[in-house]
């Protein structure tokens, strides 16, 4: 079904074939969904595949923008992600599964790789600190779904700063949830 995703001409995926897969513990963004580790083969074991298998669940800005139909919330995310970069990774796909619980989920594949970045945050000085959180805000924005607009649309307009605003509203009423919730321990 994955396959099905992807360019309908000859696909590299074509020339592999399935091992295994494994459970990942995921981070901070994506905990309580489930995500898997894929291997596969190509000419021989020393040609590895590694795709990752995340669940895409339903938008929380979902609720506040116009009506969008994709197939699934793993369409969702890939159809997203295609459009707003020009090159993307060629194997990003996306499928629905019944799982061994009965109930059925949508996921997004794509090939393992720590896509991100990082800075040191705890070494900026205060000109540093700003550039890059202008620079988060301009990347954050990138994710506002196109046409997002209306009087229950989250603000989106570059008039203004009502969008920073809303934006720094909603990061101290997370970060004031994340203190108020107990921590669970791992299981063993």
């Amino acid at each position: 079904s994955h396959r099905r995703t992807l360019t309908h001409e000859h696909h590299p995926i074509e020339e592999f074939r399935y091992v295994h897969t494994a459970r990942k513990v995921v981070g901070v963004g994506s905990v309580g969904t489930r995500c898997y580790i894929m291997l596969l083969v190509g000419r021989d074991n020393g040609d590895p595949l590694f795709l990752q298998v995340k669940e895409a669940q339903g938008s929380v800005v979902e609720p506040h923008l116009r009506r969008v139909t994709y197939p699934n919330h793993g369409a969702r995310v890939v159809i997203g992600q295609r459009l707003m970069q020009a090159a993307t990774d060629i194997f990003l796909g996306w499928q629905r599964v019944k799982g061994l619980d009965g109930r059925t989920r949508d996921y997004y594949v794509r090939r393992l790789h720590d896509w991100k970045g990082g800075v040191d945050v705890d070494r900026l000085r205060v000109p540093g600190a700003t550039v890059y959180a202008r620079l988060c805000g301009r990347r954050w924005r990138g994710h506002t779904p196109a046409g997002a607009t209306g009087s229950r649309s989250p603000p989106t307009s570059a008039k203004g700063d009502a969008f920073d605003r809303a934006l720094a509203d909603f990061s101290v009423t997370y970060a004031d949830q994340n203190e108020r919730t107990p921590r669970r321990s791992p299981p063993p």
